[in-house]
């Protein structure tokens, strides 16, 4: 097999969703899980796409702590709000029909926001975002994870990775979306890394013993695994670069992911028993999309988002840039360059067959050839 191959968007796609359908996923949840983990590859963020099929998806239904069937149910509700437990079913499905919940109550009353929690990992945050400002919303939403991160001054890992993800409509060819963790870097980022050889970077972890850790991407996933290492919040270590922020941000994200729908936190989602046992992840997310036509209107709101960010975009460069990019547009211009496909590394090639020849679906890729 080659060590990289393109497949076309309508082959992934279908096999994508045949797969989730073997997996006793109801077509129509495939459709959104697939189209939600698909859009991270049309964006360039490897971390969370097809890299993350069957070892973050389809394992876990196999394991038995992630239900194929999605229980969306709403505990509470509001005429702006609603709280909502999703029952350890597809997390894409639960953060699909939460923010879609959201912009509908923002299209009525200005504001809506909908509370999750008993969650899995729902995939790309700014999927979410970028449902809110096609609709001509703000969007925001985060979520909580497994305990990976350290605390500023702490060595072991007290919240998980946690994006803070912000979407504003704009009147270019891609809306503002700032999609990112809150720490440095994230567990699917090393786990891509494992996959094609690249090292830890240097900096964005920390051991118990208080020292940057240094070492293969592999390794530093061993090292978390062993509580020998946590990742590093950004700014990273200590005080100096401000690492501070980060652990902010990602202590706020926590508790919007927790306080407001009674959820699980931090060490709780471990995805671990007391006897070392998997169990479900029981994550939390929040969802808010603030209707631009409540105030002066969707075409004032992204005529003025654009003029600011083409402002930014105009600024002096720095010797040898010649480009000053906005959230959102290197996505953009991704999704350009792959409108052919998708890369997919060896690693990956080998999971597709052995899904394929596991569910007999009748697909040839590629990189057989």
């Amino acid at each position: 097999m080659a060590k990289t191959n393109i497949v076309d968007w309508t082959t992934i796609t279908n096999f994508v969703v045949d797969s989730f359908v073997g997996y006793g996923i109801p077509r129509k949840d495939a459709e959104i899980c697939a189209d939600v983990l698909l859009e991270s590859d049309k964006r360039g963020i490897e971390s969370h796409g097809v890299n993350r099929f069957k070892p973050v998806y389809l394992d876990r239904i196999k394991a038995g702590i992630q239900s194929p069937v999605t229980n969306y149910e709403i505990v509470k509700e509001t005429p702006t709000t609603a709280v909502v437990d999703g029952h350890s079913g597809m997390g894409q499905v639960i953060g699909y029909k939460s923010m879609e919940l959201a912009i509908k109550k923002a299209k009525e009353y200005g504001m809506g926001m909908v509370v999750v929690r008993n969650s899995c990992h729902y995939g790309i945050a700014g999927y979410y975002t970028s449902m809110a400002t096609k609709a001509g919303c703000i969007g925001m939403t985060g979520t909580n994870a497994r305990p990976t991160v350290a605390p500023t001054f702490g060595v072991a890992g007290a919240f998980g990775t946690n994006p803070l993800t912000l979407g504003v409509p704009t009147d270019e060819a891609f809306d503002f979306n700032f999609d990112c963790a809150t720490s440095i870097i994230q567990n699917g980022k090393l786990e891509y890394y494992q996959r094609i050889g690249h090292e830890a970077p240097a900096g964005t972890l920390i051991t118990t013993d208080g020292t940057p850790f240094v070492g293969s991407s592999a390794e530093a996933l061993k090292a978390m695994a062993r509580g020998e290492a946590a990742l590093c919040p950004l700014g990273g270590i200590g005080e100096d670069l401000a690492g501070y922020k980060g652990y902010g941000f990602a202590l706020f994200v926590e508790l919007l992911s927790a306080v407001l729908q009674d959820g699980s936190y931090g060490k709780s989602l471990t995805g671990k028993g007391e006897n070392g046992e998997k169990v479900p992840f029981r994550l939390g997310h929040f969802f808010i999309a603030i209707d631009t036509d409540h105030f002066m209107g969707e075409d004032v709101c992204r005529k003025k988002a654009g003029d600011i960010l083409r402002e930014v975009r105009a600024t002096k460069k720095a010797p040898g840039h010649d480009r000053i990019y906005t959230a959102g547009e290197k996505e953009y211009d991704i999704r350009l360059a792959r409108k052919n496909g998708v890369p997919i590394n060896e690693s990956v090639q080998k999971e597709f067959i052995a899904i394929r020849d596991e569910l007999n679906l009748n697909y040839h890729f590629p990189f057989e050839d």
